[in-house]
């Protein structure tokens, strides 16, 4: 029987590949952590910067990036299967389908918005709270 045991072990040592997955250089990672780190840095600093309606669209477009950085390298996407990227772009497709899908909706209650308080609301703050501010603004534009 250990014989049996001691060939099994023989033919198991022939190949050095267990599929543990893709070695990446300390360079690599810390060159990925580093622009990882920069690109936070760009996005507080973006914070700070007016640029109007675009502020949304840079910060989320980083975050993107940041995004897609770390899936490539720390989870491996970039030497994995192409599968697996599939799967992954995929389902990032989906979500922003989804969210396409609601942005499109948000036009239907935009006549329901209340400038200021709702009425009731009003009613009741007037009598309870005669100092309490008044809202001037709509949330939507």
């Amino acid at each position: 029987m250990s014989n049996d045991t001691t060939a099994a072990h023989a033919a198991h040592d022939d190949h050095d590949d267990h599929g543990l997955g893709h070695i990446v250089s300390y360079g690599t990672l810390f060159g990925i952590g580093f622009a990882l780190l920069l690109m936070t840095i760009v996005t507080v600093a973006v914070r700070y910067v007016d640029a109007g309606e675009l502020n949304m669209p840079i910060a989320l477009g980083i975050a993107g990036v940041k995004a897609t950085l770390v899936a490539l390298y720390f989870m491996h996407l970039r030497w994995d299967r192409p599968f697996n990227a599939l799967v992954l772009v995929s389902s990032i497709a989906f979500v922003v389908l989804l969210m396409i899908f609601v942005l499109m909706d948000t036009a239907q209650y935009a006549p329901q918005v209340f400038k200021g308080n709702a009425p009731k609301v009003q009613e009741v703050l007037t009598v309870d709270a005669p100092g309490a501010p008044i809202a001037e603004q709509s949330q939507l534009p």
